[in-house]
């Protein structure tokens, strides 16, 4: 696999917030009155739309305003303990490293745009990157393929040079569509054996994927 530019997912691939993620999700299940889920249910119910997966695990069917509901219950209690988190192991090392070969990267996230760019700078990484692209909605929870094709256009890059590396199946599902390599870190919401049926490589860390390259 070659690639000349790499887009970097970030919630669970670059930060690992996988604590706060679960907190939040059962911030959602308080609120709507249902019980505690471990981290393998959370990575059992995960989906792309994420209302689907909250459809699953409060086993109704949400309405405009009961969605609206459910993500602000999670990006509240996430917020919460967004300054608990930290980055992937060796975050800086990787991204040095990258830039350091002469090729460039650039940053997607579905997390909130405003919320995005001052988190991704305190950490120190913004410097890495070509472009930071976040969110620019109000409620989240939808596919990465039309946000990574934008993202793509804006800095006119050849898809065919491009691989996307992040911890889910719709990052693969994203570089599908919009034309770009992908390879998948097993460190977030999704199993390894769901990562594994996209038929992109799956790696257990951010270096491991950058060392296919």
């Amino acid at each position: 696999m070659k690639a000349t530019h790499v887009v970097w997912d970030w919630n669970g691939t670059l930060l690992n917030d996988n604590h706060a993620v679960l907190a939040a999700v059962n911030g959602v299940c308080a609120g709507f009155g249902r019980a505690d889920l471990s981290w393998s249910e959370w990575q059992d119910a995960y989906a792309r739309p994420m209302r689907v997966s909250y459809e699953q695990i409060l086993q109704r069917r949400l309405d405009e305003q009961e969605w609206a509901a459910v993500d602000k219950l999670y990006h509240d209690r996430y917020d919460e303990l967004l300054h608990t988190c930290e980055l992937a192991t060796g975050a800086h090392d990787v991204l040095r490293e990258w830039n350091a070969s002469g090729r460039t990267q650039s940053l997607l996230s579905m997390w909130f745009h405003a919320r995005l760019t001052p988190t991704v700078d305190q950490y120190g990484l913004t410097s890495y990157f070509t472009r930071v692209d976040g969110l620019a909605g109000d409620v989240g929870g939808g596919s990465k393929a039309d946000s990574l094709v934008r993202h793509l256009a804006a800095q006119q890059l050849d898809p065919a040079e491009v691989v996307l590396i992040g911890d889910v199946v719709d990052d693969a599902q994203a570089a599908q569509s919009a034309g770009t390599q992908c390879i998948l870190v097993a460190t977030g919401a999704m199993t390894r054996t769901s990562l594994e049926a996209t038929g992109a490589p799956v790696t257990t860390s951010i270096a491991e994927a950058l060392h296919l390259l």
